[in-house]
């Protein structure tokens, strides 16, 4: 069963293609996450907001990369972090056309 982890923190910027330029190397790590199957990037710079949608293949990778991308924010001086995991309802999202793995 796949697990989506939500996400978001006060962030000040860098936006859009900015963003993109500043943190490619940091997806480019991002995406050898154990277990992390897609990521989708949100920013909300009207509301001083960035975060991530992560769909994990199990519930301890998502839990691991939380802890770990937590501390990182945090040292950044970047709080409150805040953070959920949900358990995947394959059959009803797969209805809704979710992007899940076959």
């Amino acid at each position: 069963m796949p697990y989506l982890l939500q996400v978001d923190f006060p962030y000040p910027g860098p936006w859009g293609d900015a963003m993109t330029g500043a943190m490619a190397g940091l997806a480019q790590s991002i995406a050898g996450e154990p277990g992390l199957l897609w990521k989708l990037w949100t920013e909300n710079e009207a509301a001083g907001e960035a975060g991530g949608i992560y769909l994990f293949s199990d519930r301890p990778s998502a839990e691991a990369y939380r802890d770990m991308h937590a501390r990182r924010l945090k040292g950044f001086g970047i709080a409150p972090v805040n953070a959920k995991i949900f358990a995947v309802n394959e059959a009803l999202s797969r209805i809704d056309r979710a992007p899940l793995p076959a």
